[in-house]
Formats: structure tokens, C-alpha cells, sequence
């Protein structure tokens, strides 16, 4: 992750990058460079270790001690030759990388907005970028050997570069959020970029300064203020990790946490959106031209110029005045008026030059906002619109969908219920028909009367069983009101004996006594047979299986109420609770073992 966002990467893959292409090669080129130079370091470092032993030798200098002490002053030279070249080529990249970064960052905006150095009124001001340039190369250089001759000494090379790349770590969270993430903001970022950079500080920086002596040893050993809890390379108790696995652990966390939190909490501004739009959405906003950027400005092209020449000098304004024309095919020279494309061009050379804000405020003074037209504020209306109502469309077609998934769901459970419902009615006469077949078969000297008793009540469980199947292929029409009923004049006190015939095993095997009151001037009904018998079956055998098991009674009295005709199934069972005596008559709903 360092590596991707170190000041010089950003140097060479996008400052000096004249070709977007090479881009495509460098993707997979570089970490194939990585990982070939990596593969000479394990013979490297073996040999050292095999030659020397551990700790007589600095590692950093096996690539040199190794030909020396083998007397190949040659080869030795040779690989001086090269890291010196590596070495010096590393540290011109850097710094030119650093010291544009001090130029355009820190130096540029504030004499471009302090009065007193009146930037603005200078013809030329090339030579104040030289000389900001060069003198932050300076500084830096000797800032980095004040930390090598202070700090550096006590730590070896590795080292020294696994803390800057911790510290470089600390821009993941909001590059990487800024280029994926519409909802980063500016308060976000800064918010981890602080917060990641103070615990750097503090668990690898602070260690640093104490092994140089600068501050007591009892910082690191005892924490600050005798506090362990807060000791740099065991924070908050986290102990058994490298120094730099540590600090990255918990300056990653509160920086992502920080980022993520202030970020969603905070409410971004409408630059902050348009940006992280034109960022996150990059590739549907490609195929724009500077042409029609999204703020329209126009400027004299002799003041753009003049503006150009004062930073980047008159030749190389032409140049890129020229280049821009070419490409267009248009005549710069005889232009008066820069339109909105060619001033996005002059702002993106300017701030390779001073940097983005500082262009953005120098190119701000020579342009003008253009006034867009009535025709073109009703596109934009129009195409909003249009956006809205798109977005009105997909927020319905989602609800739509929520409502057919959570009708499926209810399906779903519905048909579990229904195979349920549907095993628990065939299971019925299959058991009956089962314990009179045991019965014969284990009674071979049975009474005709019984035998016969029994052959038909298996003949009539197996054939409602048949209906039953019948029935559960008629469903669908049952559902769809379109089902046709057996309707018939019925005796219900059959329909009663027929029920208690078909659970008589049941009631014999758990002696439960059975009580009939079955009037003899009962009129017939009119009525489905089959699905009488197949409810009257129901209710028999459930009161069998709920019945108390050492006393059992089960009463069924049928009676008359003027036109009506009732029949109560009654036992001294476990009884339904109050909560689920409305669920009994819900579709495919059973209660079980309730109390």
C-alpha cells in the first residue's frame, strides 16, 4: 500500500508521465520489477548470515562484505557502482517530488493569497518557483541528515524505510476512499489523516526519539507517566507484534475509523459531492471533452496567455497554446475569446506548476462566469427530470420486488405447511388400515364376525385414502373456487360410528372409554361424505392422541337447535391454550403439545 502512494511513485507515474499508455504497461511491469529484485535477496542474505553469523556484520552491507571478504574487489566495485547509482537516483526523485510538493502545497498558496508579496502584479514569476524549488531540495536534504546523523544511526536501513512507510500508509484511507467512496468528505479525511498520523507519531516516532536519547527510557518501557496501558509498542495492552506491525495495526484503525465515522456524520458540501461524483464515476464521465465541462468559463486569450507566461515562461506558453490549437484545429492567434475548454487546459498546466488550488485561484482572476441560457436550463431541467423520474421508477420497481419476495417467502412457508398438513391426513387411515392388518396377521384364529368386521373398514380407509390422494390433486381448484362437491343425504350418527370404527384399534391399544349420545330422530343432512367423515375422523383421532393416558374419556354428543344440528367432540386431555384456539382454524396451521 505505501509503495502506490509514495511522493516519488506519484512523481514518475503522473508528473513526468507524457504517455496515459504507459500506464497500462507499468500495471503489470512494476510488480513483476518487485518481484524479480526480491528473488536475489534470500541468496544474498543467507550468505551473509552462513558467512558472517548474526549481528557481526550489518545485513544492509552483505551485497558488498560478501565480494570484499572473497577478494573480488571488482565485483565489489561494481555493486558500489550500483547502489550508489540506485541510491542517488531514489533521492533526486524524492526530493524533486517533495519540493514541488512544499512549492505547490505550502509555499505557493500562501504568497498567492497574502497581499504583502503582491504575486499577482509580478510579469514573471518562473524564477520565484526555481528558487522556492530549490531551496526546499536543500532543506530537505539536510533535514534528512539531521535525522540520519540524530536518529538514523541507531537503526538499521530496513528499518528506517518500514516507518516512513507506515507514516506514507496513513493516505490509503482517503485516496482509496476518495477515488471508491461518494460519501468521503473533507472533514473525513482530515479527521484520519490526523488521527492516523498522531498515533504514528506516538508509537514509532516518540520509541525513536528515546533510543537516541532525547527522551527517557522509561517512556517506552514504563509508559508515560508509568502508565502501561499506553506503552508505544504495547498500546492499550496489544502485545506479541513487530514495532511496526503495531503501530500500523492501530494507526490504520483509528484513521479508517475517524475517515468513516466523521465522513458519515458529517454532511458534505456541494463541491465535496460534484467531486467525489466526477472521481468515483470517472469512467461514465470519460467521454466528455473540455469542451463542456461542468462550470462553463470563458477568458481573453491574452490575458490566459499572460497568466501562463508570468509561471510557465513565454516559450513554453506557446508551446501549449499551440499544442492545444493543433489538436482542435483551431487558430489560437486569432482567437480574442479562450473558451471553457482551453481555460480547464490552461488551469491543469498551471497547477503542475503551482498546484491545483493555487491555479485554480490564479485562473479565477483573469475568467469570467458565463451566464447560461434559458434553452439550456431547461435541458438541464429537462435531463433532471428525467433523472428523478428514472430514480422514482427504481425506488417502485424495488419496492415491487420486496413485496414478490416476501409474497414468495410466505408461499414458501405456506407449501410447508400444506406438506404437512398433507402427510398428517394421508398418515391417518394409512395407520388405521396398518393396526387392523396387524391384527389379522398376528391373529389367524380371529372370528369371522371380526375378521370380516375388520376387512371392510380396511376396504373403506383405503379407499378414502384413494379419495384423499384425489383430493389433494383437485387442491388447485379447491383454492380457485371452482371445485365440484359431492353433495348427498347424510345420517351424521353413520358418520359418527364410522369415525369411531376407523380409530377402534387406537381406542382399544390406550383403553379409552368412549361415550356415544346419538339421538335416534335425527334428519338427515345435506352433505360432502367424504370430507364429513374426513373432519369427524380428525377430531375422534386428535382427541385420542390428547387424551389422558390412564383414565382416557371422550364424550361425542350429537344434538338439535331448531333448524341446526351440532355435534361436540369433548376428552379430558392437555387441552388447547387460550393463545392458540384462533390458530386451530387458520389454513395449515397444527398446535402441538400445548399446555
Amino acid at each position: 500500500v505505501a509503495i502506490m502512494f509514495l511522493p516519488r511513485q506519484f512523481q514518475v507515474a503522473v508528473v513526468e508521465n507524457v504517455n496515459e499508455e504507459h500506464l497500462n504497461k507499468a500495471i503489470w511491469l512494476f510488480p513483476l520489477y518487485l518481484l524479480a529484485i526480491n528473488i536475489f535477496v534470500m541468496p544474498v542474505a543467507l550468505g551473509g548470515v552462513l558467512h558472517f553469523g548474526t549481528g557481526k556484520v550489518d545485513a544492509d552491507t552483505f551485497v558488498l562484505t560478501l565480494p570484499m571478504v572473497e577478494h573480488k574487489e571488482g565485483l565489489a566495485l561494481f555493486v558500489f557502482i550500483g547502489g550508489l547509482s540506485a541510491a542517488t537516483g531514489m533521492v533526486i526523485v524524492e526530493t524533486i517530488a517533495l519540493s514541488t510538493m512544499i512549492c505547490n502545497d505550502l509555499v505557493m498558496p500562501v504568497l498567492i493569497r497574502v497581499q504583502f508579496f503582491q504575486i499577482s502584479k509580478r510579469a514573471d514569476i518562473s524564477g520565484i518557483l526555481l528558487a522556492i524549488r530549490r531551496s526546499s531540495i536543500v532543506l530537505v536534504l539536510l533535514f534528512s541528515y539531521m535525522y540520519f546523523r540524530f536518529i538514523g544511526e541507531f537503526y538499521a536501513l530496513v528499518s528506517i524505510g518500514l516507518v516512513s512507510f507506515a507514516a506514507v500508509a496513513q493516505f490509503a484511507p482517503s485516496i482509496l476512499g476518495g477515488i471508491f467512496w461518494k460519501r468521503g468528505t473533507r472533514a473525513g479525511a482530515l479527521s484520519g489523516l490526523i488521527a492516523g498520523f498522531l498515533v504514528w507519531v506516538y508509537t514509532l516516532v516518540f520509541p525513536s526519539l528515546v533510543q537516541a536519547g532525547f527522551l527517557p527510557q522509561s517512556f517506552v518501557t514504563d509508559g508515560p507517566f508509568g502508565i502501561a496501558f499506553l506503552k508505544p509498542f504495547q498500546l492499550f495492552g496489544l502485545q506479541n507484534f513487530d514495532h511496526i506491525a503495531h503501530s500500523l495495526f492501530w494507526s490504520m484503525l483509528v484513521n479508517i475509523g475517524a475517515y468513516t465515522g466523521v465522513s458519515l456524520y458529517s454532511r458534505p458540501t456541494a463541491i465535496e459531492h460534484s467531486q467525489a461524483t466526477l472521481f468515483v464515476d470517472v469512467f461514465r464521465h470519460s467521454g466528455e471533452t473540455d469542451e463542456s465541462p461542468i462550470w462553463r468559463r470563458t477568458a481573453s486569450v491574452p490575458d490566459l496567455r499572460s497568466l501562463l507566461s508570468r509561471f510557465l515562461g513565454q516559450q513554453r506558453a506557446d508551446e501549449a497554446f499551440s499544442s492545444y490549437a493543433e489538436k482542435r484545429n483551431i487558430d489560437w492567434k486569432a482567437a480574442l475569446t479562450a473558451d471553457a475548454g482551453l481555460v480547464s487546459y490552461a488551469e491543469k498546466l498551471l497547477a503542475g506548476v503551482i498546484g491545483s488550488a493555487s491555479a485554480h485561484v490564479m485562473v479565477d482572476s483573469v475568467v469570467k462566469e458565463e451566464p447560461i441560457g434559458i434553452d439550456e436550463v431547461m435541458n438541464i431541467l429537462d435531463e433532471t427530470r428525467q433523472v428523478i423520474a428514472y430514480s422514482q421508477e427504481l425506488e417502485k420497481a424495488t419496492s415491487e420486488l420486496k413485496a414478490a419476495n416476501e409474497r414468495l417467502e410466505e408461499h414458501d412457508q405456506l407449501k410447508d405447511e400444506f406438506i404437512s398438513t398433507v402427510t398428517h391426513e394421508l398418515r391417518t387411515p394409512l395407520t388405521s388400515v396398518r393396526s387392523l392388518a396387524e391384527i389379522l396377521h398376528e391373529n389367524p384364529d380371529i372370528s369371522p364376525e371380526k375378521h370380516s368386521n375388520f376387512t371392510g373398514i380396511i376396504i373403506n380407509e383405503s379407499k378414502r385414502l384413494t379419495r384423499l390422494i384425489s383430493q389433494i390433486l383437485d387442491y388447485q381448484k379447491m383454492e380457485s373456487g371452482r371445485m365440484e362437491w359431492q353433495l348427498s343425504l347424510i345420517d351424521l350418527k353413520d358418520i359418527v360410528n364410522e369415525a369411531v370404527n376407523a380409530t377402534s384399534q387406537l381406542i382399544h391399544e390406550k383403553n379409552i372409554r368412549v361415550n356415544l349420545d346419538l339421538p335416534a330422530a335425527i334428519p338427515p343432512v345435506s352433505g360432502d361424505r367424504d370430507r364429513l367423515i374426513q373432519v369427524m375422523f380428525n377430531l375422534v383421532s386428535n382427541a385420542v392422541k390428547f387424551c389422558d393416558n390412564k383414565d382416557g374419556n371422550i364424550n361425542i354428543k350429537l344434538s338439535r337447535k331448531n333448524k341446526h344440528l351440532r355435534i361436540d367432540v369433548s376428552d379430558n386431555g392437555i387441552g388447547i391454550s387460550r393463545e392458540h384456539q384462533e390458530m386451530i382454524f387458520e389454513k395449515f396451521k397444527q398446535v402441538i403439545d400445548t399446555k
